[in-house]
């Protein structure tokens, strides 16, 4: 069981974007650097940016491995096509001009084979010249910052009636470059916590430039802020920072031919 996927209300419920800033940051993104309209969101999710995404005019497409997930996504957005599918061996019948990969979901590739996997797919189904656009955690940003590891986080959520509390752990798991994550919840009428655990994969900038060039890729863009999910948050026309301090990392780099 994992409460947030299989209740994708919740997940929004939980994490909101109202004004739609991480599809918004996309299409300024493409726009910026010339892509198509063709385009793949990995890691979809509910479907709220691929949704999005499709509304304004892109032929857009989502794939996720959470089947719940999934079958939310295609009630809440029907002009959108989804597929329950593994990011690291998907296969889809179309190419694209642009593949999209937000929200850290780049980093459930835990290890140096599932990162090649992965953007070997991601090559795979892009037409020459394609865009890889991708949002992350910024494994440099833990060079000298604990802010996020100093201690436990408690947040409660009501949703449906429901009173539910999170309490929240991470650390770094030194030897496997991971940052993992305990949550356990708790609600009325439950007798112990629900507890998961999950892991991101910790990138620096260097480390994921050699596997882009290895993968087929040129980076166009590296930089920490501003984006969807930091703050001040992204916004139109802004200028794109390269301290790579920050605790988020976007990326946006293009296809070239495998030799």
């Amino acid at each position: 069981m994992n409460l947030l996927t299989d209740n994708p209300e919740l997940y929004e419920h939980q994490f909101p974007d109202p004004d739609h800033l991480a599809a918004r940051f996309v299409d300024d993104v493409v726009t910026r650097f010339g892509g198509g309209r063709d385009l793949l969101d990995i890691g979809s999710g509910t479907g709220r940016d691929a949704g999005w995404l499709g509304a304004a005019g892109y032929r857009a497409h989502g794939i996720d491995a959470a089947a719940t997930m999934v079958e939310h996504a295609r009630a809440r957005h029907p002009h959108v096509g989804f597929t329950v599918t593994d990011m690291r061996t998907f296969v889809l019948p179309r190419r694209f001009d642009v593949i999209t990969c937000l929200d850290s979901a780049f980093l459930y590739c835990h290890t140096n084979a599932d990162l090649g996997a992965f953007l070997g797919r991601c090559h795979a189904h892009l037409r020459p010249g394609g865009l890889l656009v991708a949002e992350m955690r910024n494994g440099a940003f833990f060079l000298g910052n604990t802010e996020l590891l100093d201690a436990e986080t408690t947040r409660p959520v009501t949703w449906d009636g429901v009173a539910y509390t999170s309490t929240t752990r991470l650390w770094i798991d030194h030897a496997a470059q991971l940052l993992r994550r305990r949550r356990a919840w708790t609600w009325p009428g439950r007798a112990d916590p629900l507890v998961q655990s999950s892991a991101w994969r910790l990138l620096f900038p260097q480390e994921l430039r050699l596997h882009l060039d290895i993968a087929g890729f040129d980076v166009l863009a590296l930089f920490d802020r501003p984006g969807p999910r930091t703050d001040p948050p992204w916004s139109p026309g802004c200028e794109f920072g390269d301290s790579l301090s920050g605790d988020r990392l976007h990326l946006v780099a293009r296809s070239r031919p495998l030799h």
